[in-house]
């Protein structure tokens, strides 16, 4: 019983001892002893100044005991143990100045950890107290606010200007003006239209509007946001782990040459100040202020990770696996190309396929009636509409009976059919085939694109240290290389079910520190497997966030790389800060050992050591500019206008291949026409394009980017694009009357035309890869 009644009230003194409000108790304490000992002392009392100096010293051991026996108990070196012997050896000596200036030391080392980790972890408290408790339900007439637990899928609720939404929904009448910094870390506002989904920790930033829940507390995103943020915290980080491992050599070391300094010299007092100015060590300061530091900004960018042990190890980490839908790709399939029976345009056939697609499920639909409206095309009703799983859709549209989908007809098919096959080979495309009236008319091409962002992403990937990149996949082959050797990719490894995936990611955590990507329910037992997962939270599965260390709130790669730059910096700034702590304590300790430093003079020295490594670690919350550059508004702006004109100008580009189609065919009237109306394309639309992009973005990337220099290679472009366009003109000038072309003519035509395409085509994406991703 006796065990028991002792080891209650021990329990209670560390429990007291280690409360938030000891370290500014203590700090007054000290600081009052120090400034009343200093006022007797000057007025001729040295006896009642070392008796407050004492005082001073005895406040501070029983705190600095109960520190020690606390790191001990979590299995912790209690390097605080030097300050419990520093401050009873100038007890034993009689330095009661230095004493005193220990306790203050210790108080204010103290204080200015808890005040840099209140402030590095600042943001993620911000995310947490964010967190919505209640929602206004509608009721007919009547709006209540109830719980955020009692509201259920389905339920209608509104959302007044201000509110943060409060679980995942569809945005019902008006247009929704949202705040969604807090889960994307962009700061511009956002519209969400009638019928668009809206996640849950977004603000309000406009009217009141109806939000239909699509999901409860629970299952909405934020809530597990909130979930990863409050297990987000430095203390089983390994860099802080390190720092314990350091310690247990640093604290045999320190009591050794205070030993050997006593011994040596015959002077307690030596020892006495050689155990002053290794009081307190700077590894327990500078590791967690710097790891909680990076969790805080990594926060601010859109990534909430769970601890500081999986930003620590993302910043060692040399291999990363992706997977690629969603990931590296959009995971949205989108309007590659459409192709075009003879006779027939383009345009047509799309606005034709997407009216009879409007009603459909499927994703691929979906593509094409986006692919239509994005280029203004006017739909039509259709009637009529059945829908075979797996083949398509029957209707019909203007007057005629269509069919959209899989193409039934393999045999005998005709040669623009073939191409189109052939292309979709070529390309790794999906085939959406138009039917009208029983015969083929024209194909819609779709493919699910490469993300903008992706091929910068990973070359800052592997500025930041990443030494191998691997692609894992279910995909098919063809496309799937394809992929890599467009982003440079060291493997890829496709057709992978997820337990190949698991498969690999072992595999590859034998050769380094292994960080796996993905977004998919099928990646989570990867994600588990790896050292770090990372899933693409903002449209990804709850399984794969579940199983996953880090979580991307935006649906932007980039993020990954931020992650990296962050984790990497933090800590390399936790290393730099202890040992830097360390080797001018272990300085400071030779110079005490040799007399040169009074006890008291070292623990203003000491003092001056913890507050320089507790700044440096707190540097880790700046951003490093060099990571990505900064644009003013006025330069997105830019950037978002001509993103938007690339999207209305992809049916000039399929206009060029259409043209160059049919002057393989044929050298007729009807090919000529089509070069006349892609060459009017090329004028009326592309040029002027082309010319303000000169004029007026590239000036203003110029200086983000490193001068004019560094958009010379895209002008060269534009030069060769306007020379194509003038070829083409000049030889349509040289039509014979008979509306033909030489057979000289016509190759060089049919050349200019191919040639113009794959220009274009090159020089979008170059432009939409390196200066469109900028802007968020």
């Amino acid at each position: 019983m006796n065990r028991f009644t002792t080891a209650g009230p021990l329990r209670r003194l560390l429990t007291a001892a280690l409360r938030p409000r000891t370290e500014p108790a203590l700090l007054v304490v000290t600081v009052a002893a120090l400034t009343a000992g200093g006022i007797a002392w000057s007025v001729g009392a040295p006896d009642i100044a070392d008796w407050c100096w004492g005082l001073g010293t005895l406040a501070a051991i029983a705190p600095a005991v109960a520190w020690v026996l606390d790191a001990l108990r979590q299995g912790r070196a209690g390097v605080d143990l030097i300050a419990v012997l520093a401050l009873s050896g100038t007890l034993a000596v009689r330095e009661y100045l230095a004493g005193a200036l220990i306790a203050l030391m210790l108080a204010t080392g103290r204080s200015l950890e808890a005040a840099a980790r209140r402030r590095a972890s600042h943001d993620l408290r911000a995310l947490v107290e964010h967190a919505p408790r209640s929602a206004r339900r509608r009721s007919g007439t009547e709006v209540h606010t109830v719980p955020l637990a009692d509201v259920a899928v389905g339920d209608l609720l509104v959302v007044g200007p201000g509110e943060v939404v409060p679980v995942d929904g569809r945005v019902v009448g008006a247009t929704a003006v949202l705040d969604e910094s807090v889960l994307t870390g962009e700061p511009l506002n956002v519209e969400r239209k009638a019928g668009t989904q809206v996640r849950s920790g977004a603000v309000n930033a406009g009217s009141a509007f109806d939000l239909r829940a699509t999901a409860t507390e629970q299952d909405s995103t934020y809530s597990e946001i909130v979930r990863l943020a409050r297990q987000a915290g430095a203390d089983s980080a390994p860099v802080i782990r390190l720092a314990d491992r350091y310690a247990a050599w640093f604290l045999p070391l320190t009591v050794t040459v205070a030993g050997l300094a006593w011994l040596v010299s015959g002077s307690a007092v030596r020892a006495v100040a050689v155990l002053v100015v290794a009081t307190p060590c700077p590894l327990l300061l500078a590791a967690p202020v710097a790891i909680v530091s990076g969790l805080s900004r990594a926060s601010r960018c859109g990534v909430v990770v769970r601890d500081g042990g999986a930003l620590e190890n993302l910043g060692q980490a040399r291999t990363l696996l992706l997977d690629k839908t969603g990931t590296l790709t959009s995971g949205r399939p989108r309007a590659l190309d459409v192709a075009a029976a003879p006779g027939q345009k383009p345009t047509d056939v799309l606005r034709w396929a997407a009216s009879l697609d409007q009603f459909s499920p499927h994703v691929l639909a979906h593509a094409i009636v986006d692919a239509a409206r994005e280029r203004g095309l006017d739909l039509s009703m259709p009637t009529e509409v059945t829908e075979e799983p797996g083949r398509g859709a029957i209707g019909i549209v203007d007057g005629h009976r269509m069919s959209v989908g899989r193409c039934s007809v393999r045999a005998d098919r005709p040669a623009w059919a073939r191409s189109v096959d052939n292309r979709a080979l070529l390309d790794g495309a999906a085939v959406a085939w138009l039917s009208v009236e029983g015969h083929l008319c024209g194909a819609v091409l779709l493919r699910d694109p490469l993300r903008h962002d992706a091929p910068r992403t990973l070359r800052r990937l592997r500025a930041a240290g990443i030494e191998r990149l691997v692609m894992l996949t279910g995909d098919r082959a063809g496309p799937a290389r394809e992929i890599a050797a467009v982003l440079g990719l060291d493997d890829v490894r496709a057709e992978l079910d997820p337990a190949d995936k698991v498969a690999a990611v072992r595999a590859e955590r034998e050769r380094a520190v292994t960080v796996m990507v993905g977004d998919g329910v099928n990646d989570a037992p990867a994600l588990a497997a790896a050292d770090i997962g990372v899933a693409m939270g903002a449209r990804g599965s709850t399984a794969s966030s579940e199983a996953a260390d880090i979580v991307l709130t935006t649906d932007r790669v980039d993020r990954l790389a931020d992650a990296v730059a962050i984790a990497v910096r933090s800590r390399r700034i936790a290393v730099q800060s202890a040992l830097g702590g360390m080797l001018m304590s272990l300085t400071a300790m030779a110079a005490a050992a040799l007399g040169l430093l009074p006890p008291a003079v070292g623990a203003l020295l000491q003092e001056g050591i913890d507050a320089a490594v507790i700044l440096n670690a707190l540097r880790a919350l700046r951003v490093d500019e060099a990571a990505r550059p900064v644009l003013p508004p006025a330069t997105e702006a830019l950037i978002h206008r001509f993103a938007a004109e690339h999207e209305d100008l992809r049916h000039v580009l399929e206009a060029v291949r259409d043209a160059a189609d049919r002057l393989s065919d044929s050298s007729g009237p009807k090919a000529l026409a089509a070069v006349s109306e892609a060459h009017r394309l090329l004028v009326d639309r592309l040029l002027p394009h082309e010319y303000a992009e000169e004029h007026q973005l590239y000036p203003a990337l110029a200086p983000a980017l490193g001068g004019p220099e560094s958009t010379a290679t895209m002008s060269r472009a534009h030069a060769e694009i306007e020379r194509l366009a003038r070829r083409i003109a000049l030889h349509l000038s040289l039509t014979g009357t008979d509306g033909r072309l030489t057979p000289e003519q016509l190759d060089d035509l049919r050349a200019c035309l191919y040639g113009l395409h794959t220009v274009l085509r090159l020089h979008f994406t170059q432009e939409e890869e390196n200066y469109f991703s900028l802007a968020p």
